[in-house]
């Protein structure tokens, strides 16, 4: 089967949806599967080997201008085309642009994307499915969120195949534009949906959620768990040499992810006396835009001399991604957010970590499918402590969850698994 995927890039930053996007790709290909992956406005960073196009469609820069300038003037021909060089957009992968991410700041064009090809983006979509429509001719078109459900009207009409289109994460950046946008932007999402064949919902939770939310057909909708790439983890062992007990977190530090929360609690932990030796370990991207929230919570650790016990690591390559994970005892993400994915948490089981997340969002389904963590209240520290001292106290207890979290992942959460499950959904549609 030849499968067309439309994915986003995100410059500079580790995303979990770039992750999953190109981690099904890849076992897609593994598993026999013709796939192309296209990455638009900017290239994807990875800790994986990419399977993505080189060329980036839809460059970023030039679907920025097109909605500030809609209009000719001299000179915006050659200003477009500069703006779409491939090597000034493979340099957006070591700049710092969190505003492109800004939901507020980018309403308009979110809109204008959605909008497809009445949008005025329409001349980049125009090229991309034309570009499809002649050098690949693929029996589907996988669009990785509703965020571009624009495209799909234009590779419908074009290639008359069956369209896809994912759905893991967009509600967090939906949220976030201005009410008469986002009510504006819910409005195009239902209308377009009826031209999508099938939703592909990396969790229960989320499916229902967004059905319900935008107002989408339930029979259309369908569970596709999210996978990871094991080869990495299958001879991973935790580090044998003496250490502190260490909390471990992997995300991105934006207060959504909750790493305030975490914080908080590690001094509840630190002030009880019980482990005075405890020790957390924190990677992930953070931009500017976030230095403010950031710089918080380093005055929060100074203010507690905590300055040797927690480290704010920042961006991890994936060598000392798996390091991190081989280093720790406990692992947590406690975002306030109801995060549809958590890919990290499934990273942390397949390490063998057992984990502590708040009980909303899809964590309860990770939990409840590995058996590898517990949960508590969302947004509360005291809990959060309490759950993770349970775990810090009780070896064995902690081990046997590591144990049935590892085994669990690698029937349920693998990248091969994923793409069986996409294949069958893609199948179904011919």
């Amino acid at each position: 089967m030849k499968i067309v995927y439309i994915a986003t890039g995100a410059a500079n930053m580790y995303c979990g949806s770039c992750m999953h996007d190109n981690a099904l790709a890849a076992a897609l290909k593994a598993a026999g599967q013709d796939v192309a992956l296209f990455p638009l406005y900017t290239p994807m960073r990875l800790d994986e080997e990419s399977v993505g196009e080189k060329r980036t469609f839809v460059g970023g820069i030039q679907a920025y201008l097109l909605q500030k300038y809609p209009r000719p003037f001299p000179g915006r021909s050659l200003l477009l085309k500069l703006a779409g060089w491939q090597p000034l957009l493979n340099l957006m992968t070591h700049l710092d642009i969190g505003s492109a991410v800004d939901p507020a700041a980018n309403a308009e064009m979110t809109i204008s994307m959605l909008k497809g090809e009445q949008g005025y983006q329409s001349d980049l979509i125009d090229e991309l499915v034309s570009w499809v429509k002649e050098h690949y001719r693929p029996d589907v078109v996988h669009i990785t969120n509703t965020l571009l459900i624009g495209l799909v009207r234009p590779f419908k009409q074009a290639l008359n195949v069956p369209v896809t289109c994912g759905l893991h994460g967009e509600d967090i950046f939906l949220e976030g534009l201005p009410k008469p946008y986002q009510e504006q932007a819910l409005a195009i999402i239902r209308e377009r949906a009826a031209e999508v064949d099938c939703f592909l919902a990396i969790s229960k939770y989320y499916g229902e959620m967004y059905t319900r939310w935008v107002g989408l057909d339930p029979k259309k909708v369908k569970v596709v768990y999210p996978g990871i790439a094991l080869n990495d983890y299958r001879d991973l062992t935790p580090d044998p040499s003496p250490h502190p007990p260490t909390i471990g977190y992997l995300a991105r530090f934006v207060p959504e992810k909750g790493l305030h929360l975490l914080v908080d609690a590690f001094i509840d932990l630190h002030r009880s006396g019980d482990f005075p030796n405890l020790r957390l370990v924190a990677g992930g991207y953070f931009s500017r835009a976030y230095q403010p929230y950031v710089d918080g919570i380093r005055q929060t650790i100074r203010k507690h001399g905590l300055e040797n016990q927690v480290k704010l690591l920042g961006t991890l390559e994936r060598p000392e991604k798996l390091n991190l994970l081989r280093q720790i005892d406990v692992f947590s993400v406690p975002a306030p957010y109801r995060e549809p994915k958590g890919i990290s948490i499934l990273e942390a089981l397949a390490a063998g970590v057992p984990v502590v997340q708040p009980n909303h969002g899809a964590y309860p389904e990770w939990v409840q499918e590995t058996g590898g963590g517990l949960l508590h209240r969302p947004n509360d520290r005291a809990d959060l402590a309490e759950k993770l001292a349970l775990l810090l106290r009780d070896t064995a207890l902690r081990q046997q969850l590591g144990k049935q979290g590892r085994q669990a992942t690698f029937e349920k959460f693998s990248a091969e698994r994923m793409a069986a499950s996409a294949i069958n959904v893609f199948q179904s549609l011919q």
